[in-house]
């Protein structure tokens, strides 16, 4: 099929549109019909995307489904996916319809809310699709918007604080990738992706203001897209603005944020910052390594003092996401595939969990902690899917969690053993936290008056969590549906990166250096 990449990227875009044209009125049936038509774009979504998983080669480690068109001032729109992306495709197109489901209780201009969540959707999907830079940059930096909206609109009481913070923090992080998109277009004269990743950029050493820069014009151009990307994971120490946005943000809007958007920096790091630059990825790994151990041990320690369940989850993101830049950065198949299935793995668990703390907040309105105890009395259903989303956190074997986790520390362990011990140390964390959270809210008898009334999920709910559940059970048992797709590409990552190493001028430096 023709342009099917356009079409799973712009039904969403589609069904906002007809959404703000055709629906009026703030009555009942405006609300439900807003709600459905939601809900049937994002299902229709999903459905067209199997298209392009059923005919993804995986052995062809090139750009598939490539469409290339002219466009605005002579830029081109192109789209393409190769194993790295598609199954970000996926988890987008999978998690969006149980996000609509989630947000069915909403009252308050629900068309707007749909709406911006549509956006939402199409604007993810073409950061993962887009195959030039402006297009990139434009679909990167627009996603910030409806994001924006959410927080700010549709959040808690500290909400204009959370979506500013959000968003200057991410804004001003992309500001320094803009100015290195334009160096790289001066240096290479194209905005082509492709035609970037198999570009040479300049590697010579030289100095700025007496400062010897090893890995010359790649370090400066790998430090610009860092910021950007270490921001959106986001990495220590650039992360105080995730936990703000998530304990204001409405319960799909935390989905969202944890099972997707923070998948952006990881996918930029392997789209961008190890294929184009090589040199200066080297440079700095050591520093990202050591940076994302402590990301792990720190940001665990933080978890544990929290009072706010969505804060704890956060915090929790935050530790899951160090073992995807250690992955990442450890540059080896195991490390590299770790990394990229801990981010589809905790799309889904992460994205529970949340729902979790949704559907006891819709009930009593309060998150924090120490509102309760003993649900397993009153909530039995509750209690169990819970349970097995936080042992899934705790990267329990036979769940997804543990897949990612374990391959990413095999990764790290044959690069350094100091890194790999520290961030194994975060399992142990991990496992004190989950169930210190668990055993407060679910465990112990039922004391409060406020919860003896507090009534059991609902058949809705129970179907929103059921995929969630098989998917973290299918990956965990049968981790070779996502290693089958990424192996071969993330095995030609590896060959070019390695190879640019040897090549390169600057390499013995490198070596000196570390």
């Amino acid at each position: 099929m023709d342009n099917l990449l356009s079409i799973v990227t712009f039904i969403p875009a589609i069904a906002a549109a007809i959404l703000l044209v055709f629906l009026r009125g703030e009555n009942q049936a405006s609300q439900n019909n807003a709600k459905w038509v939601a809900l049937i774009a994002t299902v229709i979504t999903f459905l067209v995307s199997l298209f392009i998983l059923a005919q993804f080669d995986p052995q062809d480690t090139g750009m598939q489904f490539v469409e290339e068109r002219d466009w605005l001032l002579g830029l081109k729109y192109k789209l393409g996916v190769d194993g790295i992306s598609v199954l970000f495709v996926m988890l987008t197109t999978f998690m969006m319809p149980l996000t609509i489901a989630a947000s069915w209780g909403v009252e308050k201009r629900v068309k707007e809310y749909m709406i911006a969540f549509l956006l939402l959707e199409t604007l993810m999907l073409g950061v993962f699709m887009a195959l030039d830079l402006v297009l990139f940059y434009l679909f990167f930096e627009a996603g910030l918007i409806p994001m924006f909206l959410i927080i700010g609109i549709w959040g808690g009481k500290n909400r204009i604080y959370a979506s500013f913070k959000f968003f200057l923090y991410t804004f001003l992080g992309s500001v320094l990738m803009l100015v290195a998109m334009v160096a790289m277009y001066a240096d290479a004269g194209t905005t082509d992706i492709p035609t970037l990743m198999n570009h040479t950029f300049a590697s010579e050493t030289f100095s700025i203001l007496g400062i010897q820069v090893i890995g010359g014009l790649q370090t400066l151009l790998f430090v610009a897209f860092f910021a950007s990307f270490a921001v959106k994971m986001p990495m220590w120490p650039v992360h105080t603005w995730l936990p703000d946005a998530h304990v204001q943000a409405p319960t799909a809007g935390s989905v969202v944020l944890a099972a997707i958007l923070l998948k952006m920096g990881g996918y930029g790091f392997l789209r961008f910052s190890l294929p184009m630059f090589p040199l200066g990825a080297e440079v700095m790994t050591d520093f990202i390594l050591w940076m994302s151990a402590i990301a792990i041990v720190y940001t665990s320690l933080v978890a544990l003092v929290q009072h706010d369940m969505k804060k704890l989850i956060a915090y929790s993101s935050v530790a899951h996401m160090g073992y995807v830049t250690m992955g990442i950065f450890v540059g080896n198949q195991q490390g590299i595939d770790g990394a990229i299935f801990q981010m589809i793995s905790h799309g889904f668990i992460s994205g529970a969990l949340f729902l979790c703390v949704g559907v006891i907040y819709d009930r009593m309105h309060t998150r924090e902690i120490d509102a309760y105890g003993g649900l397993v009395n009153r909530m039995p259903a509750y209690a169990l899917i819970f349970m097995f989303f936080t042992m899934a956190n705790v990267g329990l074997p036979g769940t997804s969690g543990f897949v990612g986790e374990f391959l990413t520390l095999m990764g790290a362990f044959q690069k350094n053993t100091w890194i790999a011990a520290i961030a194994t140390s975060g399992v142990i964390l991990s496992a004190a936290y989950a169930l210190w959270l668990y055993r407060r809210v679910v465990m112990g008898d039922l004391i409060k008056e406020s919860l003896k009334t507090i009534s059991d999920m609902t058949a809705r709910e129970k179907w929103i969590f059921a995929p969630l559940v098989v998917m973290t059970i299918l990956l965990g048992v049968y981790p070779t549906l996502v290693t089958d797709i990424i192996g071969p590409s993330v095995e030609a990552l590896i060959h070019n990166y390695d190879t640019a190493l040897a090549h390169a001028p600057a390499a013995d430096q490198i070596a000196a250096s570390h």
